[in-house]
């Protein structure tokens, strides 16, 4: 019995195995066995304990979109596991690599209704990669190599691994190999030479060719790649929400974001190009607007590495099933250099009107109360543009993929396909803790930073130095928008009474100021970038500021209003 170990030792050495340094987590009855294992390995994996175990799973996520690693999170059975399942749904929708391990009672009370016994594996099937349940010691190492290879493996996404307490007491003999391989399942398609051939023959002959860019460029590490593709086609550039930070904002060929408050370039461009080469994105409802009037007149290449994607939207005259970096090194050698500056032109002229009509009006506002855009681009400024960016979800999310500028890579960390309000606050603690090197600036509304705000106290406790915006229009200011433009402005339940922000963070021993004149906002976005601490800039805006422009859900993607009464119209 010497040289044996707990179940619950086995899954820590199992994690440093994986090369995890960071967990973050809330400890409970079910879970306690490795809490108490935990205390020998401190000094080897650095535990976070959040406020909530939705900041737990959040905070992993901000961690893995920023570093490239898998997330870690540890949490009780019951309530502590159904608290990280909307973490979970929004992981796996936005492609982010989690491993969430939860205690569970004894095996032989499971289906009794014990004490904060739920089935989380039956929970969560749907919205993981991987979800299993450990009932025994010796099945932990194996439990924890698959879950990783999973998780990290193709398409990134979440893992359960449920751990009942007989798994983590009983004792094993230590035995670990990580894994290479699971029979049937393929993570890593080879490139299809056919495939490749037939899109570069389209893009080869594209007059108007665009490049659409979604998240899956950032996780293949294929920005340099995607970089001298577009420079050899010469081809206009445009990224989905979570696609932004994969090609430089500042260079020629990028025209900006599509969708629904993308810039007006880009979206005009979809449905006049004559070829569209998608990579890494999944056609969201929000990118296409009406998918029925989508892109009639392109030919359409698809990248990506799930081939569940292809044609679930829109179809693709080709699909080419791989990782993005792998395609793109495949397509360049067969690419011709080419010139479309009358097609750039044109995507110019498009983005000049909305510098004139929306962008300007913005950031030149002449009313008393500050704007957005005018704080996110005084932010973005005053961080150099290096800054990784952390939104909530809504209007300042929006405004954030507007008018932040970004010039490095994974720099913008949001939830996109789910949209999940609360996810800011807790992302940035974890993007700060994986890359204590870069700013990390949190923007939020009143409504969404509310409703993460104890985990406050994590950044008290780890003096976890986060620059927090809060966007403070004593609104919903998202669906005060729709309310405002399509419910005859019945603003029913969008006015929010607020605390005193500023208050609350002294209280958790963090700096912070009210900001409400436009003149005190270059200082006191200063003193927050220059501060070596987390700090907090309460900023009083204009409740009436809208995103602009807005393609309204079910129009066609070029249906644009510059305002509520104003639609783009294009003249050459």
């Amino acid at each position: 019995m010497e040289n044996k170990i707990t179940g619950a030792e086995a899954l820590l050495r199992g994690l440093l195995q994986e090369g995890v340094t960071t967990i973050f987590g809330y400890p409970g009855g079910a879970i306690l066995p490795v809490y108490d294992k935990l205390y020998d390995y401190s000094d080897r994996l650095h535990h976070i304990l959040v406020r909530h175990e939705q900041g737990a799973i959040h905070a992993a996520q901000g961690y893995a979109r920023t570093s490239g690693s898998t997330g870690v999170v540890i949490v009780t059975s019951g309530p502590g596991a159904t608290n990280v399942i909307t973490g979970l749904c929004d992981a796996m929708i936005d492609s982010t690599p989690l491993v969430v391990i939860s205690g569970q009672v004894g095996a032989q009370y499971l289906g009794s209704d014990a004490f904060q016994e739920t089935d989380l594996v039956a929970m969560t099937q749907s919205i993981t990669k991987w979800a299993f349940q450990v009932r025994r010691a010796e099945d932990v190492p194996s439990a924890i190599a698959r879950a990783f290879y999973i998780a990290r493996s193709g398409r990134p996404g979440p893992v359960v691994l449920d751990i009942a307490k007989d798994a983590q007491i009983g004792l094993l003999d230590w035995h670990y190999e990580p894994l290479t391989y699971i029979r049937s399942y393929d993570p890593d398609p080879q490139v299809d030479a056919t495939a490749v051939a037939q899109a570069a023959d389209l893009i080869n002959n594209a007059a108007r060719p665009l490049i659409l860019v979604g998240q899956g460029v950032a996780i293949s590490g294929a920005c340099d790649e995607l970089k001298r593709f577009a420079e050899r086609i010469d081809a206009p550039v445009a990224a989905t929400l979570l696609g932004l930070s994969c090609f430089p904002s500042v260079h020629r060929l990028y025209k900006g974001m599509l969708g629904m408050h993308g810039n007006i370039g880009p979206n005009w461009a979809t449905n006049q190009a004559d070829v569209i080469v998608a990579i890494g994105m999944r056609f969201d409802d929000r990118v296409t607007g009406n998918t029925e009037h989508y892109a009639r007149q392109a030919r359409i290449v698809h990248i990506d590495i799930d081939n569940a994607e292809f044609d679930k939207t829109v179809h693709a005259d080709v699909a080419i099933h791989a990782d993005a970096r792998q395609a793109l090194l495949a397509l360049l050698p067969r690419v011709h250099r080419s010139k479309h500056t009358e097609w750039i032109d044109k995507l110019d002229k498009c983005n000049a009107v909305e510098r004139r009509e929306v962008i300007d009006r913005e950031m030149h506002h002449t009313g008393s109360k500050l704007t957005m855009g005018e704080v996110v681009a005084a932010v973005s400024a005053a961080s150099g543009s290096r800054a990784i960016a952390v939104t909530d979800v809504g209007q300042n999310q929006m405004m954030t993929a507007r008018y932040f500028n970004f010039t490095e890579t994974r720099s913008l960390i949001t939830s996109g396909g789910l949209g999940t309000m609360g996810f800011g606050l807790p992302a940035a603690i974890g993007a700060k803790i994986a890359r204590p090197d870069r700013e990390v600036c949190y923007i939020g509304g009143d409504g969404g930073f509310q409703m993460t705000i104890q985990e406050l106290g994590t950044i008290m406790q780890y003096g976890v130095a986060v620059k927090m915006v809060v966007l403070n229009n004593n609104f919903l200011g998202n669906v005060r928008q729709w309310q405002d433009l399509f419910f005859g402005k019945r603003f029913s339940q969008t006015p929010m009474a607020n605390p005193d922000f500023r208050a609350i963070a002294a209280a958790y021993g963090i700096s912070a100021e009210d900001v409400a004149e436009r003149h005190q906002l270059h200082d006191a976005v200063s003193r927050m970038i220059a501060s070596p601490d987390a700090y907090l800039l309460n900023i009083n805006i204009d409740e009436t500021d809208l995103v602009l422009p807005m393609t309204p859900a079910g129009k066609p993607v070029d249906y644009i209003m510059l305002d509520r009464n104003r639609l783009f119209e294009f003249q050459d």
